[in-house]
């Protein structure tokens, strides 16, 4: 795995769970997190954060086997 993949899921593993996150453009920090879209979206204006990817955490990760 790249190291940018690794710090992706070691990003993602430590969001909430069932939250909408809003990563920042290289995805390399969390920038916001809240209960609605719309409100992740709000905070990530506020943080200055221009092109987020937001998403919506699972309730548990599910084990990944290879």
């Amino acid at each position: 795995m790249s190291p940018e993949n690794e710090i992706r899921l070691e990003l993602l593993r430590s969001a909430p769970l069932n939250r909408w996150i809003a990563l920042s453009e290289d995805e390399s920090r969390i920038v916001a997190v809240g209960e609605t879209y719309g409100e992740v979206s709000a905070l990530s204006d506020l943080a200055g954060i221009s092109d987020p990817l937001i998403l919506k955490t699972p309730e548990e990760w599910a084990p990944l086997s290879v």
